[in-house]
């Protein structure tokens, strides 16, 4: 473990250049975070390379691999995360295990491997998390990407919003350790995963008639890190330019 004064922060699903959890690590590494990553199956090369790129500030920037699916996955990651790098002051869950189907034509095993990963392996994350957490009370931060997908992406959206109602009871169970917990619904961010058509359907109900960026997450996300964002805690914030409203 290297001695460092720079604050430490796990930040999960991190696997390829235009994820989410790529910009927040940006962010955060720019903030003046370390940063550790996770993800289970990243592209090849990317890891050595966002920790080339994020850590030119000076920041140590690492990447983990990790099953979160596994019982022991989550804790386990907590554990080499801390080995090397030292106390983890924020966790930061952008993983998520998403297949496209609806009521009728989900899987059991489908249904079940969602919650494992996005429900399960965060609520162990967050426990492990917990455990470790010996910063100065009231620095702790706990945030979480959620969703409201329901219809035609049912498991996706039920685990999700399982996860919604553990992160508003960590903001609760884990205020005598002096840390926040929250969650950001980022709605429609443009990672590569859209057709063309979708995309300009989905650009056009927002305010500003553009889909969001890793971007705008990531400032979301470094706002409740910092200290300006200790007083916000136990709430589900939709950073989605106005998506579903009239425009």
């Amino acid at each position: 473990m290297t001695e460092n004064s720079r604050p430490l922060v796990l930040v999960t699903g991190v696997g390829r250049p235009a994820a989410i959890g790529a910009g927040i690590v940006r962010r955060l590494a720019a903030d003046g975070w370390d940063v550790a990553f996770a993800d289970l199956e990243p592209e090849p090369g990317f890891p050595e390379a966002l920790a080339e790129e994020a850590g030119s500030p000076g920041a140590r920037v690492v990447g983990f691999t990790a099953d979160l699916s596994t019982e022991d996955g989550p804790q386990d990651l907590i554990r080499r995360v801390r080995a090397e790098l030292g106390p983890i002051r924020a966790l930061v869950g952008s993983h998520a295990y998403s297949v496209d189907s609806g009521l009728l034509d989900t899987s059991v095993a489908a249904f079940d491997r969602h919650f494992a990963v996005n429900t399960r392996g965060s609520w162990l994350l967050i426990r492990a998390f917990a455990e470790q957490f010996e910063s100065e009370p009231g620095s702790g931060r706990i945030v979480a990407l959620t969703s409201d997908h329901t219809a035609h992406n049912l498991p996706y959206g039920a685990s999700k919003g399982a996860l919604d109602r553990i992160v508003i009871a960590a903001a609760v169970e884990l205020a005598h350790l002096g840390i926040t917990a929250n969650l950001i619904n980022p709605g429609p961010i443009d990672t590569g995963w859209m057709t063309p058509g979708l995309a300009e359907t989905l650009a056009g109900e927002t305010a500003l008639g553009r889909l969001g960026r890793p971007q705008d997450t990531a400032d979301l996300v470094a706002f409740l890190l910092s200290p300006s964002g200790g007083w916000i805690n136990g709430q589900l914030l939709h950073s989605n330019g106005g998506f579903h409203l009239p425009v």
